[in-house]
C-alpha cells in the first residue's frame, strides 16, 4: 500500500483491506499508512454484504473529510489478529525485498524461509530457476494497481488481455481488477 501511495500519480483514495489477511496479521500496521497518506482504510470480509459494508463505511469517511482505520469485518478480525500464527509465521520465513509485478521492487515486502528451513524450499530441493517474468510492452498493469488508469483504458484489455491469456498481474487473479472488469462489466460498452 504504501509503494502505490507513494506514487505522487496515485489516485487511490480508500482501501478496502482484505479481512482474510487480516484475521493473522492483525490491523496495527494499517495505522501509520492511515497517518501518513491521509486516507481511509476499511477491513472488510468477502461476502457481499460485507464489502458493501465496507464501502459504505469508507464513502462516509471521505464525505466527511475523515481518516481514519475502521473494522468492518470485527466478527473474524482482532487488533492483535492471530498471534499463535504469526509467531509461527516469524519463526518460519525472514522478511525481505519482493519484486511485484506491475509495480518493481518493494522493500521488505516478502517473505523467504529461513537457513534453518532451506532443507524444504521446493526450488532448491528440486532445483528450480523460475525465470524472471517480463511484464509485457502495452500491459498498463502498474498504472492500473496505483489508480491511475481503469483496465479499459488498456489498449489489449478485452482483447489480447482475457483471463485465459493474462498480460499482467491484474488479470492473472480472479481478484485482479482487470478480471474483475472482465467478468462484470458490459464488455461492449467498455471495449468500444
Amino acid at each position: 500500500m504504501e509503494a502505490v501511495l507513494d506514487d505522487p500519480e496515485t489516485k487511490i483514495d480508500g482501501f478496502l483491506a482484505a479481512g482474510h489477511v487480516c484475521s493473522i496479521m492483525g490491523i496495527d500496521e494499517y495505522y501509520p499508512i492511515v497517518e501518513k497518506f491521509k486516507v481511509p482504510i476499511v477491513v472488510t470480509g468477502f461476502e457481499p454484504v460485507d464489502l458493501l459494508h465496507g464501502i459504505l463505511m469508507t464513502v462516509r469517511q471521505l464525505e466527511r473529510g475523515e481518516y481514519k482505520l475502521e473494522n468492518q469485518y470485527s466478527r473474524i478480525v482482532k487488533d492483535e489478529g492471530n498471534v499463535n500464527a504469526k509467531k509461527v509465521i516469524n519463526d518460519a520465513f525472514e522478511i525481505l525485498d519482493r519484486e511485484w509485478r506491475g509495480i518493481g521492487t518493494i522493500p521488505a515486502s516478502g517473505y523467504e524461509l529461513r537457513k534453518e528451513f532451506q532443507a524444504f524450499d521446493a526450488n532448491k530441493k528440486f532445483n528450480i530457476d523460475l525465470p524472471k517474468v517480463r511484464e509485457h510492452e502495452i500491459c498498463i498493469a502498474g498504472d492500473i494497481l496505483k489508480g491511475k488508469k481503469k483496465p479499459h483504458q488498456c489498449e489489449a484489455f478485452g482483447k489480447t488481455c482475457k483471463p485465459e491469456t493474462p498480460l499482467g498481474a491484474p488479470m492473472v487473479s480472479s481478484e485482479g481488477a482487470c478480471a474483475a472488469y472482465y467478468h462484470y462489466s458490459n464488455q461492449d460498452a467498455i471495449t468500444t
